[in-house]
């Protein structure tokens, strides 16, 4: 357990220290099998292997008639032998009869009688000369992969596709590296989730977009519940709870437990004391950054990961980017994220013992920073390009800051070095003619 934060609004671990430390305490989850509907935008752990020929027969490509040998063809009932000049009527991705060599597509075939009244088929329509050759119009066996063939390698992240060609494979799993399962736990009895708020009560902003922000992050969104302020509800919510005999299990058990509000030190908070007498531990305990300085990390001795963030949507967005990024990503097989730089386009003045967080917009290649990015705003962080982390003694204009893009943002623009800067015109002094017009040929672009 970390040490408790020293006075004022210092905390036990500075923003680089509780991202690094939020990467460092999880263990990445280990490979398993998952159904195709849900190996969509998961990485591929082992190679796929085709179960079998693709396609593991012969099949026809087009409607029309299995034939053997050259025409005119007696016809014969679907699916028996053909002998030498015999056909029978098949369908697109019908199996090819026994004895066939081709198939003559139905354009090119017509139905008439021979001098004793029996059907025959002979060439016509559009038929041309030769038609059809043997093997035309047949999707032989084996032809997209044979049985053993590597139809996916270990490592890809499947797409669409993958997913179907996995699926015509015959395989009803795919083996995928591991992704954390996060639950949601919600809280405050002021919170609503439809209408327009009366004083004294607010809307829920986590709701609808906390389990989004999780999925762009790495995690799988899991249920969320909704309980009050008391700490009975807290820890009942917090517990790992087994379904009662004949109960169906609808979720596998969480990875991460994400919960908001409750972070605080009054009597109305209960994160730690919950945590306490469930066994837990404190791995994060406050962070020296603004907003969201409130953000606990803590593991449940079954395993499991809890994330207090503060009640405050921005806040409780800053600290889920601060924590919940790293620990989702090393949970799930991921990196740490690269802290980038920007210049940014104000002073901004220091702010001793913490970092702060500001949303910003890049005007001109500058980082400019948002308005409306009050703890309890989302407005700033709705319109914003990325996150300054802005450290303690504050930065001068054009200085380079730490900063990150947002999860549904594009990436952030790589500073222009000194190279890529344009150069400034210069005007090499030239002799003052006596007449004529002034030459301005020694202008460099």
């Amino acid at each position: 357990m970390t040490g408790a934060p020293t006075e004022g609004h210092h905390a036990a671990h500075t923003w680089h220290e509780a991202r690094q430390r939020a990467f460092d305490v999880a263990t990445p989850i280990p490979p398993g099998p998952v159904p195709l509907r849900s190996a969509l935008g998961r990485t591929l752990a082992s190679n796929a292997l085709a179960l079998q020929d693709m396609p593991h027969y012969a099949s026809s490509a087009m409607d029309g008639w299995a034939v053997n040998g050259s025409g005119p063809w007696i016809l014969s009932e679907p699916g028996q032998r053909l002998a030498p000049h015999q056909a029978s009527p098949i369908v697109t991705g019908g199996l090819i009869p026994p004895g066939a060599k081709a198939v003559l597509r139905s354009e090119s075939g017509v139905i008439s009688t021979d001098d004793d009244g029996l059907p025959i088929l002979a060439l016509g329509g559009t038929a041309k000369p030769g038609e059809p050759r043997n093997g035309q119009h047949i999707r032989k066996a084996a032809e997209e992969a044979a049985e053993g063939d590597i139809l996916l390698k270990a490592g890809t992240l499947l797409n669409p596709a993958h997913v179907a060609l996995a699926a015509l494979a015959g395989l009803d799993h795919l083996e995928v590296l591991g992704k954390p399962l996060v639950r949601f736990l919600l809280t405050g009895s002021e919170v609503i989730a439809q209408g327009v708020p009366q004083p004294g009560q607010v809307r829920d902003t986590f709701g609808p977009q906390l389990g989004a922000v999780v999925e762009l992050l790495g995690g799988i969104a899991g249920e969320q519940l909704r309980v009050g302020d008391s700490y009975e509800e807290w820890v009942a919510a917090l517990q790992d709870t087994e379904p009662l005999p004949g109960e169906p299990e609808t979720e596998a058990p969480a990875d991460v437990v994400i919960t908001t509000g409750g972070t605080g030190r009054s009597g109305t908070d209960h994160f730690r004391k919950a945590v306490a007498e469930l066994g837990g531990r404190l791995l994060i305990d406050g962070i020296a950054m603004r907003p969201g300085h409130p953000a606990v990390l803590a593991e449940l001795p079954d395993g499991r990961f809890v994330l207090g963030l503060p009640g405050n949507p921005l806040a409780a967005m800053m600290a889920l980017f601060t924590v919940g990024s790293p620990l989702l990503a090393a949970l799930g097989n991921g990196q740490l994220q690269d802290v980038a730089e920007v210049p940014c386009g104000a002073m901004i003045d220091a702010d001793p013992g913490r970092t702060r967080l500001m949303p910003f917009t890049l005007v001109y290649g500058l980082a400019s920073p948002a308005q409306h990015t009050g703890p309890g705003m989302m407005r700033g962080l709705a319109g914003a390009d990325g996150v300054m982390v802005v450290p303690p003694h504050g930065v001068q204009l054009g200085e380079l800051v730490p900063a990150f893009a947002l999860p549904w943002g594009k990436p952030l623009p790589a500073p222009k070095s000194a190279e890529d800067k344009p150069r400034k015109a210069t005007v090499r002094p030239q002799k003052k003619s006596p007449s004529g017009p002034v030459d301005w040929s020694a202008l460099d672009a």
